[in-house]
């Protein structure tokens, strides 16, 4: 892994204490027994006085204690994870090599399955941050004003993945997803391609590989004849499905990058149903590398990353951070990822 670039200039500091409840208590010019009332019976309270309460809760950014607020040690042996989904082979394998790691310390890792749309990251992190985790493990780095103050004023270790990012909140795991797209089309051109397709799933990440494949496309002058997006997370029979779309455009070979091996599994799969061949007429590179993709037959061309190796480094990260370790450059990586040439280009 090669190193990223350390921001720690303008990067956000951690300066403010967290916000305790009588700090809400003044704001809304009540008892810190009401806060309490308010937060876990909050049929006790008047709705006037309820709404001032969760005005000075949503104003001040705290993060009520779900658990056992009276323990001597702020210590809970819990870590949160949060990934998009764990229908994807690549993050159920990415959670277990970060839970085994993290439990071999004496940790236990709660797991939070965030989706893909994105729309809500402050309920989600104030729900988990109210457990008190001693760390935290998030996929991508984009977040909304109100759920990155959460995260700074939490105090606690923070390693993100997936993405890349100069301002991370800490430690970061990631790579260039628009680097991606633009290699795999860099690799499909001097395979002698000029016909180019793309089938994405809806995701922020997806859709920046889709770009950085369109973007070098275009710089080479090359023609995309269609970009199919669909739901995620990716499915074989999403990439059948686009498969189906593209049929219209093979009246001349063509190269079909898709954003993960699920959708380029089911895309060669149907190619086989619809006896197009590959890859004499239909070149088909997938994502992730995963082990349906080697076992194909044929085997399909895919960009692998250390997904397994992510999850460790993750866990490293963070323990050494737990054992009381300071901040290094080393803590911020960027995980290199290569195109496994096989049968289908």
């Amino acid at each position: 892994m090669s190193e990223l670039a350390s921001d720690n200039a303008t990067g956000p500091a951690f300066v403010r204490s967290p916000v305790k409840i009588t700090d809400v208590a003044i704001a809304a010019g009540v008892a810190p027994m009401t806060v309490s009332r308010v937060i876990n019976t909050p049929d006790r309270v008047s709705p006037e006085t309820t709404a001032k309460v969760r005005a000075a809760i949503d104003r001040l950014g705290y993060v009520p204690n779900l658990i056992a607020g009276g323990l001597s040690s702020r210590k809970s042996r819990l870590v949160a994870a949060i990934v998009p989904t764990i229908a994807h082979p690549m993050f159920a394998g990415l959670v277990q090599a970060f839970s085994d790691s993290m439990r071999q310390a004496g940790y236990q890792v709660i797991l939070s399955i965030s989706g893909y749309e994105n729309n809500d990251d402050e309920s989600l992190f104030r729900a988990l941050l109210g457990r008190r985790p001693d760390a935290l493990l998030i996929t991508g780095s984009g977040y909304s004003p109100g759920a990155l103050e959460m995260l700074i004023e939490a105090h606690i270790p923070v390693v993100e993945i997936w993405d890349v990012s100069s301002r991370p909140i800490d430690m970061l795991i990631g790579f260039d997803h628009a680097q991606v797209g633009a290699e795999v089309a860099t690799f499909l051109r001097t395979k002698g391609h000029n016909r180019f397709a793309m089938l994405a799933a809806q995701d922020s990440r997806a859709l920046a590989r889709a770009r950085g494949f369109r973007d070098a496309v275009t710089r080479m002058g090359g023609e995309l004849v269609l970009e199919q997006v669909m739901p995620a997370p990716s499915t074989i029979g999403a990439g059948r499905e686009g498969m189906r779309a593209l049929m219209p455009f093979l009246n001349e070979p063509c190269a079909v990058f898709c954003s993960s091996d699920m959708l380029a599994f089911g895309a060669v799969t149907e190619a086989r149903v619809q006896g197009v061949p590959v890859p004499e007429h239909l070149a088909i590179c997938g994502f992730g590398n995963l082990e349906l993709s080697e076992l194909n037959e044929p085997p399909i061309t895919t960009v692998s990353l250390e997904g397994v190796g992510t999850g460790r480094t993750a866990a490293a990260f963070l323990l050494r951070r737990l054992a009381g370790e300071g901040r290094r450059d080393e803590d911020r990586v960027q995980v290199p990822f290569r195109i496994v040439e096989r049968a289908t280009t």
